[in-house]
């Protein structure tokens, strides 16, 4: 009997942590929907599609920032997917170990870059280069906009996407591909034919983090995507994320309407960032090897 004792604290401290958590994300959630009440009393549902937002005249909508941090995150992903799984595929299955060690630690440090500093970095050369293209395209030659928020977005992501795609491709069992190199499989052929498909539920799990990564970028996608509250209607546009017109107005929101709508606004990125989880979890379920 005494020596069950610690199983059962430690029982306990566990249920209480995972009671402590999901209470933390019901207090957000029903802080956000306190704070923004008096948004969701005056506009509804309405808020969501509406395309307007001027703090002068007290008429808000969402819309441009719904697209901005929509489009920002999707187009950073879709870079990031190629890159994320190349390295992985190369650090994980062709890469010596010597190699490979000092590659996985260079990729992880990335993630431990704060934010500001990709956005200065993004200032001083991501946006001459954009500039650039856009004036090759014939685009307006601003720099900042959606094309700069996207790149800066997908090298961010990047080292988590990689990092994730290394670990689940290194934990398929040596012996399911030592049974395909028996049948005269080549090394790709293992690759592409054992490894991915074991792994898939992994790294789909990996670039969903990513996206919830994406989603809520604050400080460098504010340095550099431009800040025009007008839903964008070209991909070469200035625009505004979701985080990012929080970041730039909450501090100056004077009027009880404007902070209400402000706290909306990430009441809509907290439920987007759910949404986004809960499939994910039903994805990598669906995509398991049994």
């Amino acid at each position: 009997m005494m020596s069950r004792n610690p199983d059962r604290i430690f029982y306990g401290l566990c249920l209480a942590v995972a009671l402590g958590l999901v209470f933390l994300v019901l207090g957000i959630g029903f802080t956000l929907l306190s704070g923004s009440w008096l948004s969701l009393k005056k506009f509804g549902l309405a808020f969501i599609w509406h395309r307007v937002w001027d703090p002068v005249s007290e008429e808000f909508g969402a819309l441009p920032f719904i697209v901005g941090t929509v489009v920002t995150s999707l187009v950073a992903l879709l870079i990031t997917i190629p890159f994320a799984l190349s390295s992985g595929i190369f650090l994980a299955e062709y890469a010596p170990a010597r190699m490979a060690g000092p590659l996985a630690a260079l990729i992880e440090l990335l993630a431990g870059i704060p934010s500001v500093i990709y956005g200065l970095w993004a200032l001083f050369y991501l946006v001459p280069l954009v500039r650039w293209v856009e004036m090759k395209f014939g685009a307006p030659p601003f720099g900042l906009g959606l094309p700069t928020a996207s790149l800066v977005l997908a090298i961010m992501i990047l080292p988590y996407a990689a990092s994730i795609t290394r670990e689940v491709l290194k934990m398929v069992p040596p012996e399911i591909k030592e049974a395909a190199y028996g049948l005269g499989a080549t090394k790709w052929e293992v690759i592409r034919g054992v490894c991915i498909p074991y792994s898939l539920s992994g790294i789909v799990a990996g670039l969903l983090l990513s996206l919830g990564r994406a989603l809520g970028e604050t400080m460098a996608v504010t340095m550099v995507i431009g800040n025009r509250s007008e839903v964008p209607t070209s991909f070469w546009d200035l625009a505004n994320t979701m985080a990012s017109v929080i970041a730039n107005e909450f501090t100056e929101a004077s009027k009880d309407l404007h902070l209400s709508a402000l706290v909306e606004i990430g009441l809509l990125l907290f439920l987007i960032t759910l949404l986004v989880n809960t499939l994910a979890r039903i994805i990598i379920a669906k995509l398991q090897v049994k």
